[in-house]
């Protein structure tokens, strides 16, 4: 099957690296237009230039905003609409992995936790939802990871603000099918990323990123972790027409990983 979204434009928060700079990719490399949006700009500049080097007349646009806030939501939609002319497909994808002792995560923490993944995908969704609606075309994609259905100690605040992430999708998805807005959630397992080489860089090992990467996977029911663009594939098959009658899903993406289905 050959995925296409030629014609559509798609909005990607934390697009200028990992999976959303992956999924953009994708997008652009199956006909689509693409907002990616993020805080730096020296990131998103080399993203952009990244998309349009590996897929030539891509539409691009780079949108440097904080979706923590409404006013960054309200910017980077407005932005998109105006470069792009419209936005048939919302990817809430931004997000960092916050998590510690219950007693020792604060207000703050909570707050920019719940700022970050939740109501930036409620404010994002908001704006893009009428225009979908009138067009009777949309798909909106919550990224959110395995904790969401089983969350671990010492998991909070992101195993919250994931699994209230998965409760939303579903309220999205049985108030947008009538109208062919299609909403469904994909959870990350262990996938090589941006955070993951974070981590590497802080662990100080003497190890390449490969052989740390390569001794963790080792241990997944696959024995290895997943890669960025196998997680894309499968964003990009929800949003074609071959995930047509898809909605309401929270599928792991993960290898087996999760204990729960």
């Amino acid at each position: 099957m050959q995925l296409s979204v030629a014609g559509r434009v798609a909005l990607i928060t934390g697009g200028s690296k990992g999976l959303g700079l992956a999924m953009a990719q994708a997008f652009a490399a199956a006909g689509g237009a693409v907002a990616i949006v993020a805080r730096g700009a020296e990131s998103l500049a080399a993203a952009e230039a990244g998309i349009k080097a590996a897929t030539p007349g891509a539409q691009v646009a780079a949108i440097s905003a904080d979706i923590g806030t409404a006013a960054g939501c309200e910017a980077a939609f407005a932005e998109a609409e105006a470069k792009l002319g419209k936005v048939d497909i919302l990817i809430n994808n931004a997000g960092t992995s916050q998590r510690g002792p219950f007693l020792e995560v604060t207000d703050a923490l909570w707050q920019n936790d719940l700022d970050l993944k939740l109501f930036a995908a409620i404010r994002l969704g908001r704006l893009v939802w009428p225009g979908m609606q009138s067009r009777r075309w949309g798909r909106i994609i919550n990224v959110l990871n395995t904790g969401a259905k089983a969350p671990p100690a010492e998991g909070a605040p992101t195993a919250v603000s994931r699994a209230a992430g998965m409760a939303l999708t579903k309220v999205q998805a049985n108030e947008g099918a009538k109208h062919n807005i299609l909403v469904n959630a994909m959870l990350v397992g262990l996938i090589d990323s941006d955070q993951h080489r974070r981590r590497h860089a802080a662990s100080k090992t003497n190890e390449s990123y490969e052989e740390w990467l390569g001794k963790l996977g080792a241990a997944l029911p696959m024995g290895r972790y997943g890669r960025p663009e196998e997680f894309a594939a499968m964003a990009l098959f929800l949003c074609s027409e071959g995930g047509g009658y898809i909605a309401g899903t929270a599928i792991n993406v993960d290898g087996g990983r999760s204990p729960v289905v």
